[in-house]
């Protein structure tokens, strides 16, 4: 054997023990797609947009203009513009007030709360001592189902049914709150103020409706909730609160004509589609866009001048 034949040979070996040959590249390929479903969603972003975003305007800019090249598609781009918007956005912003709230008293009996109830359609319920201040937990609908079937409530206490809750300030970030949601498996929490007095609650569909838009249940149908009065001067208002409803309830006297919202009648206003926290003066209201998509705005939090 030559000296070139031996050097070619021990190349040769080399090479296999180091993994070069065709067989051992295709383990190498496999490798590489496995990291590849190994991504992060960080690592997907980076790849899809190919220069880094310095603010969040340029960020959304950015992912408009994928969505446009169909990278993916629209209701994609809305579900990440509310998953940002959570992060900014309060407790306070989407709570049922106070006032709104449909309470069960811990003294009272089966068939005294039993029909509210089945009255409200609601899953859960506060249950409360001497006044809203004074709670005491949560009450499941669905725990008084087998009361049903009993022909005997006397021996009935309330106090065996009711679950512990979660306990919110109102300037509690709505992303921290749905980790809560997830890590207690609450499905609903009560909202405080600065005071310590509860200002309302606020559940995890209330979170997840800020993402993915308005959830629709067989009760939805008649929800008069388009309209949630904060204080005595602030409101929070479902942008796709029928404009005929908000004169209604506000006594106003908007107009419409091709419009048949109060959204719509506020992106006229603006002239073109705005963006979170945008605010603008339509008499008698001071108006601030609370949450909004790439398509439409969705929540608005109105002030009496």
């Amino acid at each position: 054997m030559s000296e070139g034949e031996s050097r070619s040979i021990k190349r040769s070996s080399s090479a296999v023990d180091r993994g070069d040959g065709p067989g051992d590249r295709q383990s190498g390929n496999g490798a590489d797609i496995k990291k590849e479903f190994r991504k992060t969603w960080r690592d997907w972003l980076a790849d899809l947009l190919p220069i880094e975003p310095t603010d969040r305007p340029e960020l959304l800019e950015m992912l408009k203009d994928a969505s446009e090249r169909r990278l993916f598609d629209k209701e994609a781009l809305n579900i990440i513009h509310g998953a940002l918007a959570v992060s900014d956005m309060r407790a306070r912003d989407i709570m049922i007030p106070r006032s709104q709230v449909v309470t069960v008293e811990l003294d009272s009996r089966v068939e005294e709360f039993l029909p509210t109830v089945i009255e409200s359609t609601h899953s859960r319920f506060p249950v409360i001592g001497d006044d809203m201040d004074d709670l005491k937990g949560i009450l499941h609908a669905k725990d008084m189902l087998k009361l049903l079937l009993l022909n005997d409530w006397d021996d009935f206490d309330i106090k065996d049914y009711i679950r512990p809750t979660i306990v919110v300030p109102e300037s509690k970030r709505l992303n921290d709150l749905l980790q809560e949601f997830r890590e207690t498996r609450n499905h609903m929490a009560l909202v405080i103020d600065e005071y310590g007095s509860v200002a309302g609650v606020v559940t995890i569909e209330d979170v997840l409706e800020q993402i993915v838009g308005d959830i629709e249940d067989e009760h939805d149908v008649d929800d008069d909730s388009f309209i949630k009065q904060l204080d005595r001067h602030s409101y929070t208002v479902k942008a796709t609160t029928p404009i005929e409803e908000f004169n209604e309830y506000f006594d106003t006297k908007f107009v419409g004509r091709d419009l048949d919202t109060i959204g719509g009648i506020v992106v006229k206003a603006f002239g073109y589609l705005p963006q979170r926290e945008e605010t603008i003066h339509i008499a008698p209201f001071d108006i601030r866009v609370i949450n909004a998509d790439s398509r439409r705005v969705r929540l608005l939090h109105l002030t009496r001048a």
